[in-house]
């Protein structure tokens, strides 16, 4: 009998320490976890949703082929990479080296205590709309019954969703550590007089 691949989707999020390199690791975790990581979203810099004191968050959608994993399984293993790269609370509104969420599993809607697929944000976020529509624009949420093109076009969520520089993260360090310098040498000059 031949394994039946579904197709799924995942949103990934890191608002701490090297953000992107998070991402990174956590696509990575998902591929040794056994799924097929198909294709990667572009990373977008994104406005923390309903908390004001986070920093931006790193945000993108990775579509995964999984064949013998269950919707819960993919969950346990999800948890895990985020657990490996340093997460422990798993509650709202906390900072996260990395947030996997299990956003679509073909077709399939589940509600249980500790699942709920599709994702119960999907359709009124707009960090995960914008990197969802990049790789699936046509696909039909099951629940609302709307294109993903559709639920970004009508979507009420207002924050801002940049695609992301990396260049411009390096010219702020760059700006950082080149301000250091200056005040390190101009300790230095005074230290020595």
């Amino acid at each position: 009998m031949e394994n039946e691949t579904t197709i799924a989707y995942i949103g990934l999020g890191s608002n701490l320490g090297d953000r992107a390199g998070n991402l990174l690791l956590a696509v990575r975790g998902l591929m040794e976890s056994g799924m097929t990581v198909n294709r990667l979203s572009a990373i977008y810099e994104t406005e923390p949703v309903g908390v004001s004191h986070h920093g931006l968050y790193l945000n993108m959608v990775a579509e995964v082929h999984t064949s013998n994993i269950t919707p819960s399984q993919m969950l346990a293993r999800m948890i895990r990479v985020e657990y490996l790269l340093g997460r422990r609370h798993k509650f709202l509104q906390a900072p996260r080296t990395a947030d996997l969420d299990l956003l679509f599993y073909g077709d399939v809607q589940i509600e249980t205590e500790f699942l709920k697929v599709p994702h119960k944000s999907v359709h009124r976020r707009k960090f995960v709309l914008v990197p969802l529509a990049e790789l699936a624009p046509h696909l039909i949420h099951p629940v609302v019954n709307k294109s993903i093109e559709a639920l970004l076009q009508e979507v009420e969520d207002l924050s801002n969703v940049r695609r992301w520089d990396p260049n411009s993260d390096a010219v702020e360090n760059e700006s950082i550590h080149s301000t250091d310098d200056t005040q390190f040498t101009a300790q230095t000059s005074s230290s020595k007089s």
